[in-house]
């Protein structure tokens, strides 16, 4: 099993030191949510299944592959990933530009997750119909791929058109790996249909029927046998014996959180590697 963990859970005055020591620790990965903007009007907040979404306007944001940029120099190992990046939400040039670069400076060490998005008042803020969402992040990946693979591509589609365009460097992994984030039913079809799946927080029960529908989907698709990664986050786990457990539903990595307060997550995180980690 692969353990990530999660730094949007502490304050970013700890994400160097606590990317470094899961680096140091032998974690896996680090990864870092995302988002573009808050609106102060708060009635475009609404995160399905909640009545109160959380959102504080002006709670400090980043942009997440330049914050990796910087963890990558002083990082060698931990792989570094969004979780998840609104990839349709831009032009794909920029994109597919932002990314690539990130897995140049990181010897190869990006992983690019990606959601359509929930939070309608940073797509009216950057003037894009939060109702064409998933469409357009479905076009913004295609476009993606090609410039990461091709010498040369142009491009017309429903939402993106350009000439024929260069695009270098390529990233450093022959198959930048996209993972897709999200439970509803076009997230996971969409996961099935990309190199993996990462999960909301969940447990071994919960996560179930979701693992069902990406297999049913990915047969559907005739890709059963082609490599496909799934990130779960588990923020409670039982004891190590639940390990195995989680590898017979066919989970690959683990984000975990072994803290409840920041203060706290230095020590626990290395009380987390003496247990789990060989």
């Amino acid at each position: 099993m692969k353990f990530g963990v999660p730094l949007g859970l502490v304050h970013p005055g700890v994400w160097r030191d606590l990317a470094v020591q899961a680096d140091r620790l032998g974690f896996e990965s680090v990864w870092l949510p995302e988002h573009l903007v808050f609106a102060t009007d708060l009635s475009t907040a609404k995160y399905p299944g909640t009545s109160d979404p959380g959102i504080n306007p002006v709670t400090p944001l980043f942009d997440a592959p330049a914050y990796l940029c910087a963890l990558a120099a002083v990082t060698t190992n931990v792989k570094l990933g969004t979780a998840v990046y609104l990839f349709g939400l831009r032009h794909p040039l920029i994109t597919a530009r932002t990314f690539a670069t990130l897995d140049q400076i990181s010897g190869g060490r990006a992983i690019v997750g990606v959601g359509s998005g929930w939070y309608e008042g940073e797509w009216i803020a950057a003037g894009v119909d939060f109702r064409t969402r998933g469409r357009r992040l479905d076009e913004a990946i295609s476009v993606a791929r090609r410039l990461w693979a091709e010498e040369t591509i142009e491009h017309h589609g429903e939402f993106f058109d350009f000439p024929e365009v260069a695009f270098e460097p390529k990233p450093v992994q022959p198959k930048l790996p996209i993972i897709v984030g999200g439970e509803s039913v076009a997230a996971l079809r969409r996961a099935a249909r990309c190199d993996g799946w990462i999960s909301m927080p969940q447990t071994l029960d919960g996560v179930r029927s979701q693992l069902d529908k990406i297999h049913t989907f990915r047969s559907e698709a005739g890709l059963e046998d082609e490599p496909f990664e799934v990130t779960v986050h588990a923020y409670e786990l039982s004891g190590p014996d639940e390990i195995a457990e989680w590898e017979k539903l066919g989970a690959d990595r683990l984000i975990v959180r072994p803290w409840s307060r920041t203060r706290e997550a230095l020590p626990k995180l290395a009380e987390f590697a003496a247990t789990y980690i060989r």
